[in-house]
């Protein structure tokens, strides 16, 4: 194909997403927003009130980072296996894959628009803690550095999931048992320096501290982990489920069932 023609084929694909994303904004833009701003007021409002400041910032400044990450982590996963694998169950993917399309494109195709929507929420809940605390940008190249790699990342799960996923309850699966349990106990609520030691070692197996660390450095400063650790965790993984998408794109696995 022409570079024209790729063009055409990854803007088709990320204007499809983009009106489905927007046409059905109550899906897909509204439950994250409603959802946060319920933590704002139980976490942020009444609880953070009775709790210290911490390393200097009152508790709902501390938790603005990681309530953002964790609503761009869901959806940009979200968007994607569900995407993928609609598309895999009307068999509308098997006209995608028999074009003339490489792979590349279609991988670029639905990555872009988990990011894209994962983009669109965060930008909305920022707006929203806005109502209830001023925040400040400490480093904007880390903050934004931190959204897009981080969205990037949970988009190539998402298409890993949906790859595998065997029917509607399979895209579900990981959401719920996997990215749930890791994102709460990710740092978003708490310093990890004030776990006891051992949980502190715990912690550090958890690749989500990390992303919201680096988020909340690109906001605030401040970190409990070291930054460069913190983007070499997330540019491993991304390289590492990019390596997987590619090379169940090019064996076929689960594409066309």
């Amino acid at each position: 194909m022409t570079p024209a023609k790729i063009w055409t084929a990854y803007y088709t694909m990320i204007r499809a997403e983009f009106v489905r994303i927007i046409r059905i904004w109550s899906q897909t833009l509204l439950p994250p927003v409603v959802t946060t701003t319920l933590y704002f007021i139980v976490f942020g409002a009444f609880i953070g009130s009775q709790i210290a400041p911490i390393q200097g910032y009152t508790y709902m400044q501390f938790i603005v980072p990681g309530l953002i990450m964790m609503s761009v982590i869901t959806s940009a996963y979200m968007n994607t296996v569900s995407t993928f694998y609609f598309a895999k169950w009307t068999k509308t993917l098997e006209e995608v894959l028999v074009s003339p399309t490489p792979n590349w494109v279609v991988i670029l195709g639905y990555v872009s628009g988990g990011v894209l929507r994962g983009l669109i929420v965060g930008a909305l809940v920022l707006i929203v803690s806005l109502f209830f605390t001023h925040l400040i940008i400490f480093n904007a190249v880390v903050l934004v550095s931190a959204l897009v790699l981080t969205s990037v990342l949970f988009s190539l799960g998402g298409l890993i999931n949906g790859v595998f996923a065997k029917g509607f309850d399979g895209i579900s699966i990981v959401p719920t048992f996997v990215l749930t349990p890791l994102t709460y106990l990710g740092g978003v609520f708490y310093s990890v320096d004030a776990l006891p030691e051992f949980w502190q070692t715990v912690s550090l197996g958890n690749p989500i501290l990390y992303m919201v660390n680096a988020f909340r450095y690109g906001f605030l400063g401040i970190s409990d982990i070291n930054l460069w650790t913190c983007f070499g965790v997330l540019i491993g993984f991304t390289l590492l489920f990019l390596s997987i998408v590619i090379y169940l794109f090019k064996k076929g696995y689960g594409l066309k069932n």
